[in-house]
């Protein structure tokens, strides 16, 4: 790896990293950035989840003020995403590498299908929390309904983890009538446990390269850390956009190869 390389990739971590604590899908950013520097997608995908894993502990720490109360229901939720990510780490483990390289540019064109519409969903939940309200008794119903989305959603990240962090603010806001800080946190909760579950798996068993998924550690911890300044002072509909952008190179590159 030169000095350039450990650069770029140090700045993509902490541009993911404050993705994630804003609106999520930070790697749309680290994964293309590792496949453009001449890393096998399976490698760019397993060392990518190890790297970002701390980032996604960060944001979940930061949002455990707004989680007080509530933690019975992520520990339900947590259950499922859990199993959800070791299926899903299996899933890749299993398949052939050209299988999975053959499904990149799909699951990339997904991702950022979901970021596109981000917006909509988000709008969405707000006035379904305006028309009914969080003081209803049975708000916080854990529902099996939920717990099986949670689980698939679990599979999904544990394989391809960007954008997982829309599929369950997209499920939670449909199933659960909570604020949205509350369901963001719960998100960070959640992607960090799949991303942990699933780093630890790639690292017993898939190839990594330990300088990437270092370099990513620290890059996505500060960026966790400096999410909530920077989305300040950046405009949500920037950020996605150059989410989408740097996604829709990727599945181009992807698609061609």
């Amino acid at each position: 790896m030169t000095w350039w390389h450990a650069v770029i990739i140090l700045i993509a971590g902490i541009w993911s990293g404050a993705i994630n604590s804003v609106v999520g899908s930070g790697t749309l950013v680290t994964f293309p950035v590792l496949v453009a520097l001449g890393y096998p997608p399976l490698t760019a995908t397993t060392s990518n989840a190890i790297g970002v894993a701390p980032g996604s502990i960060s944001g979940a720490i930061g949002y455990r003020r707004e989680l007080t109360g509530f933690w019975p229901q992520v520990a339900r939720l947590s259950v499922a995403s859990f199993f959800g990510a070791i299926c899903g780490t299996i899933l890749l483990l299993s398949l052939p590498t050209k299988a999975f390289e053959s499904f990149l540019p799909v699951l990339v064109g997904l991702a950022v299908a979901l970021v596109i519409v981000q917006p909509k969903v988000s709008r969405w939940i707000t006035k379904r929390r305006e028309a009914d309200g969080v003081e209803e008794t049975d708000h916080r119903k854990i529902t099996p309904l939920l717990l099986f989305f949670t689980f698939l959603i679990g599979i999904y990240g544990g394989y391809f983890t960007a954008a997982q962090g829309v599929l369950m603010m997209a499920v939670m806001g449909m199933m659960l009538s909570e604020p949205l800080q509350r369901l963001n946190g719960t998100r960070n909760v959640l992607s960090a446990l799949v991303n942990v579950v699933a780093g630890t798996i790639y690292a017993l068993n898939a190839p990594i390269s330990w300088p990437v998924a270092a370099i990513l550690a620290v890059g996505s911890t500060l960026g966790g850390q400096l999410g909530a300044k920077i989305g300040l002072k950046l405009k949500p509909a920037m950020l996605r956009g150059v989410i989408v952008v740097v996604g829709v190179g990727a599945m181009v590159q992807l698609a061609t190869k």
